[in-house]
């Protein structure tokens, strides 16, 4: 079961890291291509700034040839922003622009703040000109560039948005599964108990007849009437149980009674219970399952031998039941693992008890169970909180 766990765990972060990768994937792939059109616009800008010169060069326009080639450059840009200036960064005019809103060209304080954010941004290309009054040309990213700048970010929050969904949706599969094995288990188990339990009940009577003081006669009726109990509780897993407004302080004195008769005398077992008697709606059947589960994991802890008791209180509006023994502990990791399926520290346990009381208390009671503390070579306390309606 162990080995299998930690084959399962194992599983999980190969899947984690291959997901992960594939989203750094696309990140990286993103970004590679926003780096891939930032450099061809601009080439794109740098042939246009070219384009720019020559259409200026009296001897270069006398070609018509030339002078279609520099219009079809100059028209094929329609989505770079584009300014051109003297020598002293002040535009030329608007036969000089390209791609620039109509309300900014108007504006001479606008240009002026478009022009220095296009100066952070990429280094003006200077254009040489024969007279010596050289220009510079001006520009940015295009709107379509700097959409996609985001691109990256959008794209990582996507896939990761969908790992963690993915992630939820295949739990939730696992934990109904795991529900619906729990519930054909149990329902199972309910029917092979009952089959030799009615033939026990015939027997007892027959007994009965014989020697009604018997006090064998009466044990052996208790633990027959215990045994329906196990079996009503496995036949309730899987079935919404009726919580019923219910003296707690009973519930726990009728286990403690019970369990009391069958542990270790070595054992000094105790119940501290308030004064006052408190409903708080619960499944006695289904509780006093848990309560036996919790006692008798604590009796194993201790060999036997030790001291035990079960504290009930109440603290803000939540009624708390402490299991405090002092057997040998559990390590940080038994502890974190105690409530799993399957993990036991015991050879012959199945570690089914303590994930059913979980159960039972989370799911059925809408309350919690813990581990409260846990020291190796000194014991521990489960605690079961509940609320206080």
């Amino acid at each position: 079961m162990k080995r299998r766990s930690f084959l399962s765990k194992i599983n999980n972060w190969v899947i984690y890291i291959l997901l992960t990768l594939a989203v750094t994937g696309v990140v990286v792939a993103s970004v590679i291509l926003i780096n891939y059109l930032r450099k061809e616009e601009i080439k794109r800008i740098e042939l246009f700034a070219t384009a720019i010169k020559y259409q200026q060069q009296e001897e270069i326009l006398v070609d018509p040839n030339m002078l279609e080639l520099i219009f079809q450059i100059n028209n094929t840009n329609n989505t770079i922003p584009v300014i051109v200036t003297d020598r002293n960064k002040k535009p030329l005019g608007p036969d000089f622009q390209r791609n620039i809103p109509e309300n900014v060209s108007k504006n001479p304080q606008k240009m002026i703040s478009l022009l220095k954010k296009m100066e952070s941004s990429y280094q003006p290309i200077e254009l040489q000109m024969p007279d010596g009054n050289n220009q510079y040309v001006f520009y940015t990213n295009s709107n379509l560039l700097n959409n996609l700048r985001y691109t990256p970010y959008i794209l990582g929050l996507l896939v990761v948005a969908y790992i963690s969904f993915s992630f939820w949706f295949l739990r939730t599969i696992k934990k109904t599964d795991e529900g619906y094995v729990w519930a054909g288990l149990a329902k199972e188990t309910a029917h092979q108990i009952g089959t030799p339990l009615s033939s026990m009940i015939g027997w007892i009577e027959i007994l009965r007849m014989e020697n009604e003081n018997s006090q064998g006669v009466k044990e052996i009726e208790n633990d027959i009437n215990r045994l329906k109990t196990i079996s009503e509780r496995f036949s309730k897993i899987g079935s919404v149980p009726e919580l019923n407004d219910l003296n707690i302080n009973e519930t726990l004195q009728q286990n403690y009674d019970y369990l009391k008769s069958r542990i270790s005398s070595k054992v000094r077992f105790m119940l501290v219970l308030p004064k006052r008697e408190i409903l708080i709606p619960h499944n006695r059947i289904l509780l006093s399952w848990v309560i036996e589960n919790i006692v008798k994991n604590a009796v194993d802890a201790m060999k036997g031998e030790g001291k035990l008791e079960i504290d009930l209180y109440e603290k803000h509006k939540s009624i708390i039941i402490d299991f405090k023994d002092s057997g040998s502990g559990m390590t940080n990791y038994q502890a974190s693992n105690a409530f799993k399926a399957g993990y036991s520290t015991k050879k012959r346990g199945w570690g089914l008890g303590l994930s059913l009381a979980k159960r039972v208390i989370k799911e059925y009671h809408r309350g919690d169970i813990k581990i409260a503390h846990s020291e190796v070579g000194k014991g521990t306390t489960f605690r079961i909180t509940m609320r206080n309606s």
